[in-house]
């Protein structure tokens, strides 16, 4: 799948995203220690991206 103009920048730098997908939320989580496995996946609390 390729990438829209949009979000690349000068000569093909990747603008960063302010919205995380779900599995990156789930790492993201993880991380913080606020997931274990079996919870659901559905209806995740939001998530700021690290810095």
């Amino acid at each position: 799948m390729s990438q829209h103009k949009s979000l690349q920048g000068p000569r093909g730098l990747v603008i960063k995203r302010n919205v995380l997908k779900r599995f990156e939320r789930i790492e993201t989580l993880k991380k913080r220690g606020q997931w274990k496995d079996g919870d659901r996946v559905t209806g995740l609390r939001k998530t700021k991206p690290d810095a």
